[in-house]
């Protein structure tokens, strides 16, 4: 992999340590209303996106927190100063608590190889869903290799949102940054359509 030092202007990522034990297993939505009560320009703000958080993964509707876990807000930079002076913040998420501790900021990098965890789809096939990627990313101008993972399912107001998990490499500098500014699909504040760098491309059926 290479990486290029260029700098992205138009988004950064805030980053929350998090202290706490457990989550919902399905914890998404939860967790955007609770930041919302908090923040509350987030709905309204076309750049952001919360990031998945990681969690033990297993079956019960209890997910158990990983050890040295973050949050991570991708904002604007304009937001940044804003959120890096909160000492802390108390979330109430579906009834478990987090305590978000001083968070620091995480400028974006031009990678070549770029992950997000899941992207929202129509439906549960993934020709269609890669059809509807290809568009998109046409429209911004992003070439780069598409690798399709692994799908799965969440629940948003009562009904299933399936999500596939996608990987791009051989992304251009400029390319790279333009997908992590600009994300894929919708739902960003529901973790989905939020790209990090990622080393191998093993990881896109994890």
């Amino acid at each position: 992999m290479t990486m290029s030092p260029v700098l992205a202007d138009a988004a950064v990522d805030v980053v929350f340590p998090i202290e706490g034990q457990t989550l919902p297993r399905d914890y998404a939505q939860a967790l955007q209303q609770a930041m919302s009560e908090k923040l509350s320009w987030l709905d309204a703000d076309p750049v952001a996106g919360i990031h998945p958080i990681k969690v033990v993964q297993g079956n019960d509707d209890q997910a158990l927190l990983s050890r040295r876990t973050s949050l991570l807000l991708r904002v604007g930079a304009g937001r940044a100063d804003e959120l890096l002076a909160l000492a802390k913040l108390d979330l109430s998420v579906g009834g478990h608590l987090l305590r978000l501790s001083r968070p620091h900021l995480r400028e974006l990098l031009a990678h070549t190889t770029l992950y997000a965890y899941r992207v929202a789809a129509e439906s549960a096939d993934e020709l269609t869903f890669m059809a509807a990627v290809e568009r998109e990313l046409a429209e911004w101008s992003i070439g780069g290799e598409r690798v399709c993972g692994k799908r799965q399912r969440m629940m948003v107001s009562g009904r299933v949102l399936d999500t596939f998990s996608l990987m791009l490499h051989s992304l251009p500098p400029e390319q790279s940054l333009r997908l992590q500014q600009h994300g894929l699909g919708s739902y960003r504040l529901l973790g989905c359509g939020i790209f990090v760098p990622h080393r191998s491309a093993a990881a896109v059926g994890s």
